[in-house]
């Protein structure tokens, strides 16, 4: 019989709070991390919004790295790992460093580093870019990191699909504890505002001026952000021996691809769909069972709406009654750290029996006719939550979690 797999340690690094209670009482509260964006100039955009994380110091979090020598993808990552233990109850020296690991997942890793090695190239100053560059740019680098300041020398994995990696690192982490191949992983995604992203989702068209209002009728895009999550994965056997605090339970994932386009996602929702059957069967969890559904929602005028689709054809009629909303109103859209802190969402929403509201939900869009329980948090019993996310490269994944019972 294969462990069970459960949640005992949650880190967060946001624009509305660091830590978990801070970032929860806010995302609760509906406050919005929306703000005009102050890491670089966007005087020649036609957008000028993001949700950056402000005053961010990546030397409370280190203790054994140099912050200089890592990026900022990484820095956030190292913060929200420490963040997670310290939350788990668990110090780094007190593990077994051959059986605790990292799994991370980003879209793109360091790109402020290769906006820098870029600014000394056509400034022909290369001499001044230094030996550790090499060690700062790759997306590699992030899981590493995190690895080398924690001392942990067990699994070492970093994925990279998109918007949807913080799930499937998650989904990795879940597979090597269930083989026994490990004691403990820290499992979650971490990305940073730069102008290489920025530009690409402006140049789509897919940036919106001020907020994000996912399925709303006039919804006009996402908000580009960044930021950190990080879980503590242990098996439960393991988590009652100690006698840890136990957020949920990860019940099961599902993976898929919509093998259709690069940026556009296939248009009857077909991959989605599939992902969260997936996840249903895995866990053993019928449709009606769920009590909460995090969606990607990013507020993009198409996505939103296919989303709603996909919902609509795994959950049928039950779709009209479960609520599901999208903290990317608040939080902007995170790219990989996105569903690594959406399922921190989920595993809180699971431990206090409440779900954070869709803001900017004003218009409902006829299309989107869903309930995305708008405007204000909502006290509900969450036993069983859904957290899904869609990715560029038609990359799906679905996280199901549950109240853990004995």
């Amino acid at each position: 019989m294969q462990s069970r797999i459960v949640i005992t340690g949650i880190g967060v690094v946001t624009s509305i709070g660091t830590g978990r209670e801070q970032f929860w009482e806010n995302l609760l509260a509906g406050r919005s991390g929306i703000s005009v964006v102050e890491s670089f100039d966007t005087g020649g955009y036609s957008v000028h919004c993001g949700t950056e994380v402000k005053g961010f110091n990546p030397a409370e979090f280190l203790v054994n790295l140099d912050p200089a020598h890592l990026g900022r993808a990484s820095q956030l990552a190292v913060a929200a790992s420490r963040l997670a233990l310290t939350d788990a109850g668990l110090e780094p020296d007190s593990l077994d460093p051959l059986l605790s690991g990292v799994s991370m997942g980003t879209t793109s890793g360091e790109p402020r580093e290769v906006e820098r090695f870029n600014d000394s190239y056509v400034n022909q100053e290369l001499d001044k870019v230094g030996a550790e560059f090499i060690g700062r740019y790759p997306c590699h680098s992030i899981s590493a990191h995190v690895a080398e300041e924690m001392g942990f020398a067990g699994v070492n994995m970093m994925i990279p699909t998109a918007c949807a990696a913080g799930n499937y690192a998650i989904a990795y982490a879940f597979d090597v504890l269930r083989r026994g191949r490990a004691d403990l992983m820290l499992a979650g995604g971490s990305d940073s505002f730069s102008r290489i992203t920025y530009t690409g989702f402006a140049r789509l068209g897919a940036v919106a001026p001020k907020i994000c209002q996912p399925f709303d009728r006039n919804r006009k895009g996402m908000i580009p952000g960044e930021g950190a999550g990080v879980l503590v994965l242990e098996p439960l056997k393991r988590a009652v021996a100690r006698g840890a605090h136990i957020y949920a339970e990860v019940a099961g994932y599902g993976l898929s691809c919509d093998a259709h386009h690069m940026t556009a996602a296939h248009p009857e929702g077909d991959g989605a769909a599939r992902a969260m059957r997936q996840a249903l069967d895995e866990s053993a969890t019928r449709p009606e069972d769920v009590s909460y559904i995090s969606a990607h929602g990013t507020g993009t005028l198409t996505n939103d709406r296919l989303e709603t689709i996909a919902v609509k054809r795994v959950f049928k009629e039950y779709a009209y009654r479960v609520p599901v909303s999208s903290v990317k109103s608040m939080l902007g859209h995170t790219m990989g750290a996105a569903s690594a802190i959406e399922a921190a969402v989920c595993a809180l929403a699971v431990r206090d029996d409440r779900i954070p509201p869709t803001m900017n939900l004003e218009e409902p869009d006829p299309e989107c006719d869903l309930d995305y329980v708008p405007n204000r948090a909502r006290e509900h019993r969450v036993d069983v939550a859904m957290n899904n996310a869609y990715a560029f490269g038609g990359n799906n994944a679905s996280l199901v979690l549950r109240k853990c019972k004995m």
